[in-house]
């Protein structure tokens, strides 16, 4: 077929594209991209080495792990050796997505258990309190900056759960963290006898950090073989040295993405194995955050329900492990599970590399701040009145559904916004109207749990071109709240995770219409699953 080449184990097939592909492959090799990136030469993507002189540790970190294996190994033998057999990640986005990533990929005997907790829902952190017993669990606090609200309300609220089960000269044996030098973190851990706490490298962003401490510190507790995994990273990084951009895989692969973006294929759409879908939620924050800004962006379409015969919209792109029909697509090979350090890399070397040929510097967040000071500015005011604002939500009914997405055209996506208690059973009712609403509009559709997605989607749903219609799934009130202390170690309160659930949704549909982008509230009392599904039954 025309357009198809292979460059590692790579396999494109671009179709009317590759022309205008291969011209832009000509002016990266003219402008040393390659030689440039491993220089760290910030000049590549802006003129300011701002966020981003400070975020190419990555390049090299899975070399400098390697010497990390033997103490990362001696401390989960301490960590069994106390009885702990299961472990709770308290993080957020890049904090938190490679340590579940890891989890579902890798089933380890002898490994502890490792679950997540990256929702606000009371419901949710309920959930994750009663299968995690204080004496068998170890807690870890991750987050770069230690001011991640959702991660500090979390360990505040389980270090108080655990302190009354085990006591105050224990309850610091069961928690680690995961910070940066000089956090507030790091000072938390200090002050309350943390077991350990783990200093990341500072130049490296959190969606880049799956190679760090924030990756292989979870990874050494499921039980992965570290070594195999970093060197399957450095296998590709050494592909990555080479200079001819055409068959370097990462440099292809990139301005394989950004080119087809500037040419309206701007939807990377994973076609994944139900055992390999993690990877997309993975590269879902790396690409989104990393390349929707200034206008304009890359819109990872990741567990889209597959439609027999659909007629997909001429925005997209194609990946997958097993090859797909259509093209423009990407085929990319996954020999086994370590594997998952090549792709690592491959897509962190690719996205900074898109992020070069649309001209934005993919180690910035810059709209991500706007959600967050909404919901700051919802919970003051919670505080003084007692009350949040009324949502401005419409009934859940197909007719305002319909009137909403009536503005949709060619280029658009919708994205599914829910705030609600993440269960398998409410995402396969949300995946059943994700479907419909594809056949129905032919645009693609995106879906993601609050306030989990704002680490993730948040930063391109408010700097990319405008095109995204926002569907905002709320339920309230919850079946049983709970306060978030003050501090740990105290009982006072004065908000509590529901308050903090729907300030966050407030605020980003505030964000979102402060950026121009169109939303729609649906607030829904009772059960979500019910309500979707007498809607589906209509």
């Amino acid at each position: 077929m025309d357009g198809e080449f292979n460059v590692g184990s790579l396999r494109f097939r671009l179709g009317e594209f590759k022309r205008a592909i291969d011209e832009a492959i000509k002016k990266a090799k003219k402008d040393q991209l390659v030689t440039r990136i491993w220089a760290h030469d910030h000049k590549l993507w802006k003129p300011v080495p701002t966020e981003i002189s400070n975020r190419l540790g990555w390049l090299d970190i899975a070399e400098r792990m390697r010497s990390e294996i033997p103490a990362l190994q001696d401390f989960v033998r301490g960590v069994k050796a106390d009885g702990i057999d299961r472990v709770l990640l308290l993080g957020m986005g890049g904090s938190s997505l490679a340590p579940e990533l890891f989890s579902k990929i890798f089933v380890i005997q002898g490994g502890l258990k490792l679950s997540v907790l990256d929702s606000t829902d009371p419901d949710a952190v309920r959930e994750r309190e009663k299968a995690h017993e204080p004496s068998r669990t170890l807690y870890i606090v991750s987050s770069k900056s230690g001011g991640t609200v959702e991660t500090s309300s979390f360990f505040k609220y389980f270090y108080n759960k655990a302190l009354g089960r085990l006591g105050a000269e224990k309850v610091g044996r069961h928690f680690i963290a995961i910070t940066d030098p000089g956090s507030s973190l790091e000072k938390i851990g200090r002050q309350f006898g943390f077991r350990k706490v783990f200093l990341a490298d500072a130049n490296i962003g959190g969606r880049y950090s799956a190679l760090s401490h924030f990756g292989l510190v979870p990874a050494a507790l499921i039980g992965v073989d570290l070594m195999r995994l970093l060197s399957r990273a450095q296998q590709m990084a050494e592909l990555c040295h080479n200079t001819e951009v055409n068959k370097n895989p990462a440099a292809t692969l990139g301005m394989v993405l950004g080119t087809l973006a500037l040419h309206g294929h701007d939807k990377a759409t994973f076609i994944l194995p139900d055992a390999k879908a993690g990877f997309g939620d993975w590269a879902e924050q790396l690409i989104a955050e990393s390349t929707g800004k200034e206008g304009k962006g890359i819109l990872p379409v990741v567990r889209e329900p597959q439609i027999d015969n659909i007629e997909y919209g001429n925005d997209r792109v194609f990946i997958s492990f097993e090859g797909a029909g259509n093209s423009p697509s990407i085929q990319i090979e996954w020999r086994d599970e370590f594997d998952i350090g090549a792709q690592f890399f491959l897509w962190e070397f690719a996205t900074c590399v898109a992020g070069y040929a649309l001209k934005i510097n993919p180690f910035d967040q810059p709209n991500v701040e706007s959600a967050k000071m909404q919901a700051r500015s919802f919970i003051d005011s919670y505080k003084k009145t007692g009350v949040l604002p009324l949502t401005r939500s419409v009934t859940f009914t197909w007719s305002a559904i319909e009137e909403f997405l009536a503005a949709g055209q060619q280029g658009d996506y919708i994205a599914m916004q829910v705030y609600a208690t993440p269960t398998s059973e409410l995402t396969n009712a949300v995946q059943q109207l994700r479907m419909n609403l594809s056949q129905r509009s032919k645009l693609a559709t995106t879906f993601g749990y609050g306030p989990r997605f704002l680490h993730s989607t948040g930063q391109l749903h408010k700097g990319d071109g405008g095109n995204g219609l926002f569907v905002q799934l709320i339920t309230t009130p919850p079946k049983i709240d709970f306060p978030i202390p003050y501090e740990a170690d105290e009982e006072a309160s004065d908000i509590t995770f529901g308050v903090l659930k729907v300030a966050q949704a407030l605020g980003d549909a505030q964000a979102l219409r402060d950026a121009g982008r169109r939303v729609v509230t649906f607030e829904i009392e009772g059960d979500l699953v019910s309500a979707i599904k007498s809607l589906l039954a209509v």
